[in-house]
């Protein structure tokens, strides 16, 4: 039987299986990238007044064919959010709920509380439990196989959650406590001596000339191949570690950046970024060969913002025209690239008439990291458990091109830690975004930034001091969203709650 046919036969019995009311379900990837902000592509994600993307310097030092490749196929958010750190941004994915619910407030140490001086006592730090209902776990029971590749982060050593197969996955390769590699390249073993980060489950390719990517991407297809095989729908989790430091070079594209003179290291990182989409690339072109490929919904995004060896941490040049880098307050610190589509297109494919998608197109309306969990339910046909608090929305409505008139336009983003910005939170409102400094050794001084992300998309100008009113406006409604979500906050010297005081 040709791969013509077969796929013509898969589709009559499709539309057949929905004629008569029979529940079809399509295959998902959900690809996500450790570190990869928002203008670390060549897909240009930001657009001008009209918008039409438009291009900048980033976008032609870095290679991403198969991210255009899908992006032309599907459609991209030119203003999507996570959360500025990975474990929060990881948990919100398999929960639907903000960070500021589900109490992951910032990265989890694999070995230590990491609250900080004054951070929340109660903050989750142990992460994902068994008892979680957990994306993965919801799909299971509607009868797919799931799948993680590479990076878990959901808890720390000898937790629960450290292990991808207590939360709702069959299979995991390469999911652990650790947040990012001890090392890239298999002639290392993925390690160094018996760090806590060295990469589980690739013994097979200890010693060979691969890095890490390719190692994991492979392992994926396998394991695709084999609930082909039986006949099962899948939900992988790509998780990839790259392209979170070490910044190690991957050889197979470093000729395509030798001539630069930037440095070494974002040398590297540029090699890492070609290879993470040379994975996607991969993936896609298998799903056509076992002819799922138009059955199969990709869902491509970064979890925080860039860590591109590039300027200062607060600075433009990492991910500009935006400011700051991962774990900062500003806009480079949380907006991420997201796009979405099928495999493969085809009009006429009974799942895709399901789920249209408005292919090549940007969409400007807000999405963020919340929304995953309930789109991929809704893609799959099932429901939200009764009683179960969901703070995303489905974003099949926005996949369509138009704008979904009943989804919220805030975002939270509560960091009540110690890092690259100390005890604050960040909530954007429409056009406007806050940023409130809890300042818990002078409590009695909180700090305010306000900045109006359409007139300065580069939070260049704070409003704060010259628009009161619209900082309390701001203020009042960010308070009245963590009050409704239960938030932790930091704590002073004496141990006291330090919540946000609206002026």
């Amino acid at each position: 039987m040709t791969q013509k046919t077969w796929i013509f036969r898969l589709t009559v019995i499709l539309i057949s299986m929905i004629a008569h009311g029979a529940k079809v379900q399509p295959n998902i990837v959900v690809f996500l990238v450790d570190d990869m902000g928002l203008m670390d592509t060549s897909v240009p994600m930001l657009t001008d007044a009209d918008g039409t993307p438009k291009r900048y310097p980033l976008n032609d030092w870095y290679r991403t064919p198969s991210m255009e490749r899908l992006a032309e196929q599907g459609i991209r958010f030119s203003n999507f959010y996570a959360q500025n750190t990975c474990s929060p941004t990881r948990i919100s994915i398999m929960t639907g709920k903000n960070a500021a619910r589900h109490r992951t407030t910032i990265w989890i140490s694999p070995k230590k509380n990491n609250r900080g001086k004054f951070g929340p006592p109660e903050w989750n730090w142990k992460g994902l439990t068994r008892d979680d209902i957990t994306l993965p776990g919801l799909l299971k029971k509607e009868g797919y196989r799931t799948m993680m590749f590479g990076k878990a982060h959901f808890g720390p050593t000898g937790s629960e959650g450290a292990d991808p197969l207590n939360l709702g996955f069959d299979v995991n390769i390469g999911g652990c406590s650790s947040g990012h590699p001890a090392s890239y390249y298999g002639t290392q073993n993925f390690a160094r001596g018996d760090s806590i980060n060295n990469v589980p489950h690739l013994e097979k390719y200890h010693g060979q000339d691969i890095f890490l990517t390719e190692a994991l991407t492979r392992e994926a297809i396998a394991q695709i191949k084999q609930s082909v095989q039986e006949k099962k729908p899948f939900y992988v989790y790509m998780s990839h570690y790259a392209v979170h430091g070490p910044f190690q070079s991957d050889p197979r594209f470093a000729a395509h950046y030798a001539d630069s003179d930037k440095s070494k290291q974002a040398r590297a990182y540029a090699t890492m970024i070609e290879g993470m989409d040379k994975s996607l690339g991969d993936i896609m072109d298998e799903l056509d060969t076992l002819g799922v490929a138009e059955n199969t919904f990709i869902i491509f995004l970064g979890d925080n913002g860039s860590d591109a060896p590039l300027g200062d941490t607060k600075g433009y040049a990492s991910s500009a025209p935006l400011r700051g880098k991962k774990g900062t307050e500003y806009e480079g610190g949380s907006r991420v690239p997201f796009i979405a589509g099928w495999a493969k297109l085809n009009p006429d494919n009974p799942l895709q008439k399901r789920c249209p998608v408005a292919v090549g197109s940007v969409q400007s309306q807000l999405g963020t990291v919340d929304d995953i969990f309930p789109t991929v339910l809704s893609l799959v046909d099932a429901k939200i458990p009764d009683g179960y608090t969901v703070d995303g929305v489905d974003l099949a409505p926005q996949f369509t091109g138009k704008q979904n008139p009943d989804r919220s336009d805030t975002f939270l983003m509560h960091l009540p830690h110690q890092h690259r910005v100390e005890y604050a939170t960040t909530y954007c409102k429409g056009d406007w975004k806050v940023i409130y400094y809890y300042n818990p050794q002078t409590p009695d001084r909180p700090e305010y930034k306000l900045y109006n992300l359409k007139d300065d998309p580069i939070e260049a100008n704070d409003l704060a001091a010259a628009q009161p009113e619209k900082l309390r406006q701001i203020m009042q409604a960010m308070v009245d969203d963590m009050t409704s979500k239960n938030a932790l906050y930091p704590v002073n010297a004496e141990g006291n709650t330090l919540k946000p005081v609206v002026p």
